[in-house]
């Protein structure tokens, strides 16, 4: 690098954030750390608590680079928590990590970045910014990490954000190497476990959080079949998922699972598993992170799931998918993530 270019780096306090602070400070960027405080409370395994924000400050001692920790709490609850709710309500099934990143972590975070003189955003997930020849950009990429990679939770950035942001782990295969890195600095946190629940739930249990923190109660309703068969009742739709199998209190000659929803009825949909496999479907509040659209991709329909071939048609403001196999347990709420090879080409919210 010609000269010390400034990163204001996102830091959890765990082992991806503060390697990732000693990777920028060797490859010479002048690297601040920051801690974003999002919600009130102390949860176990949060990235926001007190622990967390302990072990963030002293990596950032231990390296000699400057750390912040700021409170960005009234946005988190506006555009994540609000959002949260609101989807429950209206029977769709959210991801926060996506409304997290584009309005926290690549929206608030870069506006401080702006503030601090800083040129690029950094943040611990795995994935890539590498510039394609094909669309003549930057662009966003899987990482090499593929069981970590984390592309599909960052369609949402904003393509002009691209040039500014950085992903120093995007070019490791495995989270053993990342730890054995923080070992060779003997951080306290070499060990630390993965956070997997949804940082503002504890212990994962979205129903409590739902009648705690909304006016969102259990109403009793019929369980229909698609013709419209009345098999029994459910405690109110925002308990249950598109695919669910368990916990429906009905028995039946044959499996059955949650099809869908009919709030105006408060009606939850059952039917036997072939009724869950679906072709196309339409993709709304799209975000795209290249000019030119591919007709034929990679579509990801949960974080979790498997790539499938498809085509994609652009009809005005939504995306219509049109797969090669028919997939299972499509649900409005989440996001349709399309790939062209490893690159990102955008993506949206499931009708």
């Amino acid at each position: 690098m010609e000269s010390k270019k400034r990163v204001l780096l996102g830091m959890s306090g765990g082992v991806d954030s503060s390697v990732s602070a000693i990777l920028l400070k060797e490859q010479g960027y002048d690297v601040i750390g920051i801690t974003m405080k999002l919600f009130e409370g102390e949860l176990e395994g949060s990235c926001c608590n007190v622990d967390s924000t302990m072990d963030a400050k002293r990596v950032c001692d231990y390296l000699q680079i400057p750390h912040y920790t700021l409170n960005f709490q009234e946005a988190f609850n506006k555009y994540v928590i609000n959002d949260f709710i609101c989807e429950y309500k209206n029977c769709r099934t959210p991801n926060p990590c996506i409304e997290c990143n584009k309005y926290l972590k690549f929206g608030a975070m870069y506006q401080k970045a702006k503030e601090l003189d800083c040129e690029y955003i950094a943040t611990g997930h795995y994935a890539k910014i590498e510039f394609s020849e094909k669309y003549n950009q930057n662009v966003l990429k899987q990482s090499d990490a593929i069981g970590k990679d984390q592309s599909y939770v960052l369609y949402s950035v904003s393509k002009n954000l691209l040039d500014h942001i950085l992903f120093p782990l995007g070019n490791f295969k495995t989270k053993n190497e990342i730890r054995e890195i923080a070992k060779q600095h003997n951080l306290l946190i070499a060990n630390k476990p993965d956070s997997e629940d949804i940082c503002f739930i504890p212990e994962g249990n979205y129903k409590n959080f739902l009648e705690k923190n909304s006016d969102i109660e259990r109403k009793v309703g019929n369980i229909v079949t698609s013709s419209g068969k009345i098999l029994g009742t459910h405690q109110g739709l925002y308990m249950y998922t598109i695919g669910q199998r368990k916990g429906l209190g009905i028995s039946h000659s044959s499996p059955l699972f949650v099809l869908g929803f009919n709030k105006e009825k408060n009606e939850l949909i059952v039917g036997e598993e072939a009724e869950l496999f679906k072709k196309e479907f339409f993709v709304n509040d799209i975000n795209l992170l290249v000019d030119e659209i591919p007709e034929q991709v990679d579509v990801k329909i949960r974080y979790s799931s498997k790539m499938s071939k498809a085509k994609i048609v652009l009809e005005d403001s939504r995306i219509h998918v049109i797969l090669e196999e028919p997939q299972k347990s499509i649900t409005p709420g989440q996001s349709a993530v399309f790939y062209d090879g490893d690159i990102v080409i955008g993506g949206g919210k499931i009708a």
